[in-house]
């Protein structure tokens, strides 16, 4: 069976579970607390030299990691990754802006606030994340206004890659209330056969 090493508070982790769940492929889950250091030991190391999660490891041994690349493999030849050559590179799009511009100060403002505890203590290294993850989150909204979806008219791994760290902006201090096409766009993904919680455990 498939392992997947995971942290249930990532949201780059619950990209992986969200997909296989709604692929309706069972994996084996196991859970690395990175705040204990447990990606950083050597058994761990042996398995994704990088120390990250998520990681998934396939039953010959071949080990794949980095969220959006684990999500793009299993999507290959399902709905969830489109036909069109156009809305496929469309995907990546997004997809390559969700690592660049969006989890970069998204999901690290959540880290440091749900996470860590440390809003007072960084606030002035907030600011930064703040600012940028506002644009970012701008820039989805334009999107969304005139688009029901980020890659063509279908829900992708695309929308699977940029819902993770929005949905839980809020833990963020990220005020969402100002974005009615992002909120809509979020509805629609949580209504998607197969939607399973962040914070779930248990699949299949």
């Amino acid at each position: 069976m498939l392992t997947l090493y995971d942290f249930l508070p990532s949201g780059n982790g619950y990209k992986v579970r969200l997909l296989l769940s709604q692929l309706d492929i069972p994996f084996k889950l196991v859970e690395k607390n990175i705040l204990k250091g447990e990606t950083r030991t050597p058994e761990f190391l042996a398995i994704n030299p990088d120390g990250r999660i998520p990681t998934v490891q396939f039953d010959d041994g071949r080990t794949l990691a980095q969220s959006n690349a684990i999500i793009f493999y299993f999507a290959e030849g399902t709905a969830f990754l489109p036909n069109d050559r156009f809305e496929r590179a469309q995907a990546l799009q997004w997809m390559f802006f969700e690592q660049y511009s969006h989890e970069p100060y998204i999901a690290v403002a959540r880290f440091w606030i749900h996470e860590l505890h440390k809003r007072e203590e960084w606030a002035d290294r907030l600011k930064e994340r703040w600012q940028k993850g506002y644009q970012a989150l701008d820039i989805m909204e334009r999107h969304l206004q005139g688009h029901r979806f980020f890659a063509g008219d279908s829900y992708s791994i695309a929308d699977i890659s940029l819902y993770a760290y929005t949905h839980v902006a809020e833990q963020g201090d990220f005020d969402l209330s100002r974005y009615p096409s992002i909120r809509g766009w979020l509805d629609r993904v949580a209504d998607q056969p197969g939607h399973v919680l962040i914070t779930q455990s248990v699949f299949g």
